[in-house]
């Protein structure tokens, strides 16, 4: 009888593997925004992310009180997935310090990750890492909290390695608006824009630096939003000219119908998720030795290059096969 290992004991290599986490990184800030996004959640599935936005969500002068409602949320029964992070205002903002103490001391463990924007440097993020340490232990959090850090600015491009070296650094997002305004001009406005924005050259730079930064850390990169926020289709385009052109595996969302265009543009194809299936499940029965399919040779490297395929869509709500199921879920 032959005994089956997982692929998660039998693919181990000296790579760590990226974070599971979803391809949809909804954004909300204001109560009305927010409710309606754990509506959707609630409706979709753990599917898609919830990032509470304390910097644009907030009005000037009310930044506490827009941070103690964030916590009133993330403490309610509307939170029923527990899948929501914050995003918090910058270094340069006096407001960042009270704000990580109101979040963690009233939020906790219904926290998911911290967001930090608007940093200049590395050395910036590093001093906002450590204070976000000290506060968890303060707040006896006993478990690390992912951090994700907003790239848009030129500082921060330069240091991107180091950024996504940092240890508790989960995600590097790419802030496009922020990214060009940076530049006083010099980039056109248009490049905030499909098509201008994937061919611009300082544009492709910033992309294809974050994504190659992100992912030889161990990090997940994530595209900036499309600012055509009510267009499905234009959503769709730029998600998987991203996921595909680019190598981001995460998109921002800052509209409801943007979630399901992200997701599905994100989502492996089905017939790559049948052709993953059985390459998997063939070689687990051949205690993942290398095998022939289809004419094709498949060894450990494709193994874990379809695994990963295997858990993208299982992540996003994607059906799969009983055997799958069984097997490997």
């Amino acid at each position: 009888m032959t005994i089956l290992i997982h692929p998660n004991d039998a693919l181990v290599d000296d790579i760590s593997p990226l974070p599971l986490i979803p391809a949809c990184e909804h954004f909300a800030g204001s109560r009305h925004t927010l409710l309606k996004a754990f509506s959707i959640q609630s409706e979709y599935g753990p599917v898609f992310d919830i990032t509470c936005d304390c910097e644009d969500g907030a009005a000037s002068g009310g930044e506490i009180q827009h941070a103690n409602m964030i916590v009133e949320l993330l403490n309610s029964e509307h939170n029923i997935h527990h899948m929501s992070g914050i995003r918090i205002h910058g270094y340069d903002h006096s407001v960042w310090r009270q704000e990580i103490d109101i979040l963690l001391s009233g939020a906790r463990d219904n926290i998911r990750y911290i967001t930090l924007p608007k940093a200049q440097n590395a050395d910036q993020v590093e001093v906002m890492l450590e204070y976000i340490q000290q506060a968890s232990q303060r707040y006896n959090i006993t478990h690390p909290i992912p951090i994700h850090v907003l790239i848009e600015t030129h500082g921060a491009l330069n240091d991107v390695y180091k950024i996504a070296a940092m240890k508790p650094v989960q995600v590097l997002d790419f802030g496009i608006m922020d990214y060009i305004s940076a530049y006083q001009g010099a980039i056109t406005d248009n490049a905030m824009h499909s098509p201008t924005q994937f061919e611009h050259a300082l544009i492709v730079r910033a992309k294809t630096e974050i994504a190659c930064a992100a992912i030889s850390s161990g990090c997940i990169p994530s595209h900036n939003v499309t600012l055509a926020i009510k267009d499905y289709q234009q959503t769709f385009e730029d998600a998987y000219r991203a996921r595909n052109q680019f190598g981001f595996l995460r998109m921002w969302s800052v509209h409801p119908q943007q979630i399901k265009a992200i997701i599905k543009a994100m989502t492996p194809e089905s017939e790559k998720i049948q052709l993953a299936s059985e390459i998997l499940l063939t070689a687990q029965q051949r205690s993942w030795a290398p095998i022939s399919l289809n004419d094709k040779l498949y060894d450990k490297a494709s193994y874990r290059y379809y695994w990963q395929l295997l858990q993208r869509a299982h992540l996003s709500g994607e059906k799969l096969s009983t055997d799958v199921q069984e097997q490997f879920f």
